[in-house]
């Protein structure tokens, strides 16, 4: 015979799957704004699920890719957030691109790092593209 939960193990239960329903719709919050509007590339490699360390690189890459194909963004902004989270001192301007454009920026990229080639796999799934 199964013995039930007692009260502690039921909160504790409770309270990591609230915990991961919150992290859940974020995260699709997140994408769905990605798809709506133009984000900054950082955040479209967050959106897709790239680790935030490895958002950054990729980012300057496709960046360098962009200065390349003398691509601009679709829209700029003025930011005080980083990916590294928290709120930066000073404020950014940050390109917004559509993810059309990301797409293009994949179709240049070749990423050497084995964590790069990984996430643009990641990205160009998200963006609806093939790496």
């Amino acid at each position: 015979m199964q013995k039930s939960a007692t009260a502690r193990a039921r909160r504790t239960t409770r309270r990591s799957l609230r915990l991961e329903l919150r992290r859940r719709a974020a995260h699709n919050r997140l994408a769905a704004s990605c798809r709506r509007r133009p984000r900054s590339l950082a955040t479209v490699a967050l959106a897709a699920g790239v680790a935030k360390d490895t958002a950054t690189g990729v980012a300057n890459g496709l960046r360098s890719v962009a200065k390349r194909l003398k691509l601009t963004p679709a829209a700029t902004a003025r930011t005080r957030r980083t990916v590294a989270g928290g709120r930066a001192r000073k404020t950014r301007t940050v390109g917004h691109w559509t993810l059309d454009q990301v797409r293009t920026l994949l179709a240049a990229y070749r990423p050497r790092k084995t964590e790069f080639v990984a996430a643009v796999t990641l990205i160009a799934v998200f963006a609806g593209g093939a790496a």
